[in-house]
């Protein structure tokens, strides 16, 4: 019961330290038209409401291309395609464009519901394609430019714009633009620090992709996060001939946003309820998120830690796993540990001891149970090696009652006491009787 509290108020502070971090921040949303027909859509539209309510400025591109094909398909308007390319003809951009905004109103009434105003504009200056590789595109375009001023306007009233997947020219003809291109350059046009992709599928996941060895997966196998390097080994790798499916093209679109100077780009499931909040304000998310800036990090302790860090390690001092330190002890060894910072937040610690003759003791390595699938006390550890390989130590080891299974997997060998370094024999605790492990550095 204790343990589920304190789960609960690291959620509540990290809501309350994103909230702090991106209050007033822009944030685009493209949202594809099925993830209207769920459900959860009026959900999902109140988490949308209550962000632009609480001083998130939302800007949302709906997608309507299944919309598009339903309406031309009813008055008997055949589409054609080149390649994954829409070709609009005259005959369609009318039906094309009634379709768009028939859209983009679905989510104006769905905000109205929530007390959150909306305008549906005409904020997407666009060009026609022309004729490509011989093929007239005739009413299908590209985004010429986003119209910021006007946007910006509507955001400062507190209201959230909507651009529908058509744009216009300086002399006023529609064209149907991508609603994938939209989104990526209103982010950019307007500094956005996250685009939103949310989509009716479960993402990626790692047993239905080939991902490079060092991506970490959550515990139901979903990629948490990549930087645009891994992004871009994970699209290599699964490469095909024809057309990338659905979870690929959006990672191709938020590789562009990413490397376009877009911080961080979220690849969610619409279909989860509060998977937007929960991927905006927890550090674990409930999508993909591909980052720019500098996420995590393995840093040296900081004094303003150590509350952090003997809170992480109190439920293991008091099963007996650790040994008892108080904000003193670290203190006084301060330079030997080292945390796992995740955006600002304390979620793992080690520390490395120099014992002398050569040998370094890890110990005090502790993690957030919430992170338990991340891998973070490996990391740690691994960390600790490495660190202690520079130092030139010839070994490292740890004192251990119940975790040497854990130690042995990572290559550590059971080892007698007086392996141990003299400085460290004097201080074994009999009381204890902890298991020594060693693992050899060179």
């Amino acid at each position: 019961m204790k343990h589920k509290s304190i789960s609960q108020m690291d959620l509540v502070r990290e809501a309350f330290h994103y909230q702090s971090r991106f209050d007033g921040s822009t944030m685009v949303f493209k949202i594809d038209f099925p993830v209207t027909e769920d459900p959860l859509f009026p959900y999902l539209m109140k988490d949308l409401a209550l962000l632009a309510k609480t001083g998130f400025r939302v800007v949302i591109v709906p997608g309507a291309k299944e919309w598009i094909d339903s309406v031309l398909g009813e008055y008997g308007i055949k589409s054609r395609y080149a390649g994954s390319t829409r070709i609009t003809s005259a005959e369609a951009i009318p039906f094309a464009a009634m379709a768009a905004f028939h859209t983009a109103a679905r989510f104006m009434t769905g905000l109205s519901a929530d007390a959150v105003d909306a305008v549906i504009g005409n904020l997407v200056r666009a060009r026609g394609l022309g004729v490509v590789e011989g093929i007239d595109m005739e009413h299908t375009g590209k985004v010429d430019k986003i119209l910021t001023d006007s946007i910006r306007r509507i955001l400062n009233l507190g209201m959230v714009p909507i651009l529908p997947c058509i744009g216009y020219s300086p002399s006023g003809k529609p064209y149907n633009v991508p609603s994938d291109e939209i989104a990526l350059e209103a982010s950019v046009a307007l500094g956005a620090v996250k685009l939103f992709i949310v989509s009716v599928h479960q993402g990626l996941r790692g047993g239905d992709y080939k991902i490079p060895e060092n991506i970490e997966l959550d515990g139901q196998g979903r990629i948490v996060r990549l930087t645009p390097q891994e992004a871009e080994a994970v699209l290599e790798l699964n490469s095909r001939n024809g057309e990338p499916d659905k979870p690929l093209t959006e990672l191709c679109l938020a590789l562009k946003a990413s490397r376009s100077g877009v911080e961080r780009v979220h690849l969610i499931d619409g279909r989860e309820e509060g998977a937007v909040l929960r991927e905006l304000f927890s550090n674990l998310g409930a999508g993909t998120m591909v980052y720019a800036d500098e996420y995590e990090a393995i840093r040296s302790l900081k004094t303003a830690d150590i509350p952090d860090i003997l809170r992480l390690m109190e439920p293991l001092m008091q099963q007996g796993l650790l040994v008892r330190r108080n904000a003193e002890d670290i203190q006084e060894k301060k330079a030997d540990y080292v945390v796992f910072e995740v955006d600002g937040s304390i979620h793992a610690c080690a520390a490395l001891h120099n014992r002398g003759e050569g040998q370094g003791e890890i110990a005090a390595v502790a993690t957030d149970p919430a992170y338990t699938d991340m891998g973070l006390g490996r990391r740690m550890v691994r960390f600790l090696i490495d660190r202690a390989t520079k130092q030139d130590f010839r070994r490292v080891f740890v004192l251990t009652t119940r975790t040497h299974d854990w130690f042995e997997s990572l290559g550590f060998k059971e080892c007698s006491v007086e392996s141990l370094p003299l400085s460290r024999r004097k201080n074994y605790d009999q009381s204890r009787n902890s298991k020594i492990f060693a693992l050899d550095l060179r």
